[in-house]
């Protein structure tokens, strides 16, 4: 396998920084336009973990337009309902498969076959990731901007876009603020292997006084769980993640088998603006929230193919105008369902649960089914 290009061009069109599946996404779109790139990254290939899980309707036919979507379908997990339950019993369960699109259903695969898919179309294309490339610098004037990696070499662009995550070097050379705040609690991630009692045809979002718990399936007969937790080791073990169900699922589940895991705090956070002069930014480095119905890479992996769109039809001032409002709605309703979802207060939970079975009997599913698969975002 190709796993790097050892010698960085000098000039490019585009440097994309960041080869996660927003960076990818864009890369494709530029191959696809014939527009000039070059893509870095400071991670080896398969440096990487399986991280996000869930890919939407709407990222789905974006994927068919970059000629990605059949291989990636055929590795996951197609899913037509997402169950919410209070301990054991179902509050309300949100269906898919009506959904006005090609794919009515939610695709669970891991991320790293996200990505994988990705960089074979990119290749198929003749393009390529530049690995590994750190990027310490960045620089702009009338004419173009340059890119210092912590290697030493340089890199000039007419334009440079930061699809490099959160802590985007990117951005911070922007001067870009990212406005927002941090939830309270941590959260726990895993991927097991288990005996799960509702078994591999759902996602299952339980509320509970302990806590919130996530489990969806994962191809392999691999479940992802997410769960929040005031207390948490940094990489949990299986006994730590076992209480965890035990407490919010109450004889559901049984871990046979810990794949991996990890302990992150949530932020929520939009780029107050998506362009500074030859600067763009795109995924992580414009938008950050919650997991709560899984739509961070999907809306990253929609910004890279607008961006790129974007490159292609000269429309470049209209990007932000394009997506930073998708975005924050997206962080807004994120930190809805999370707030809803881990609140402690007695009285709220009560609400929200006579609420949900409610609503679990009128058109709301639908409207809360085509949010998560963010059709609207057209």
């Amino acid at each position: 396998m190709n796993t790097s290009i050892p010698v960085l061009p000098s000039h490019t069109e585009v440097a994309v920084v960041g080869a996660g599946p927003t960076g990818l996404a864009l890369a494709v779109t530029l191959a696809s336009a014939g527009i000039d790139f070059v893509l870095v990254d400071k991670q080896a290939e398969g440096a990487n973990t399986s991280r996000a899980a869930v890919v939407h309707a709407r990222t789905l036919e974006v994927l068919d337009e970059l000629g990605a979507s059949r291989e990636l379908i055929s590795r996951g997990v197609r899913l037509t309902r997402f169950t919410v339950r209070d301990g054991a019993r179902r509050l309300m369960t949100v269906p898919f498969d009506r959904l006005p699109t090609p794919h009515p259903y939610t695709l669970m695969v891991p991320q790293y076959e996200t990505e994988a898919v990705l960089l074979d179309r990119l290749r198929a294309l003749g393009g390529d990731v530049h690995r590994p490339f750190e990027v310490s610098r960045v620089t702009q004037d009338d004419t173009g901007a340059t890119l210092t990696m912590t290697s030493g070499e340089t890199l000039r662009a007419h334009y440079v876009v930061g699809a490099d995550g959160m802590h985007s070097a990117v951005r911070e050379a922007s001067g870009i603020g990212f406005s927002g705040g941090s939830y309270a609690e941590s959260f726990v991630l895993a991927d097991v292997v288990m005996d799960w009692a509702p078994g591999p045809e759902e996602v299952s979002l339980t509320f509970g006084p302990a806590g919130l718990l996530v489990v969806a399936p994962l191809p392999g007969g691999r479940y992802r769980i997410v769960a929040t937790a005031d207390h948490a080791p940094e990489n949990p073990d299986l006994p730590f993640v076992q209480r965890l169900l035990d407490e919010r699922a109450p004889g559901q589940g049984a871990i046979t088998g810990l794949v991996w895991s990890s302990r992150f705090r949530l932020q929520h956070r939009v780029a107050d603006h998506y362009r500074a002069g030859r600067l763009f930014l795109a995924g992580d480095a414009a938008h950050v929230h919650s997991p709560a119905g899984g739509q961070g890479m999907n809306t990253g992996i929609q910004d890279g193919y607008a961006l790129g769109r974007a490159f292609a039809s000269d429309t470049l001032d209209g990007y932000e105008a394009q997506r930073r409002p998708v975005a924050e709605r997206v962080v807004a309703f994120a930190d809805r369902m999370t707030r809803i979802a881990t609140t402690r207060n007695t009285t709220a939970r009560r609400l929200r649960n006579v609420a949900l079975r409610l609503l679990g009997h009128t058109g709301f599913r639908t409207k809360l089914a085509t949010e998560l698969a963010e059709l609207d975002y057209r």
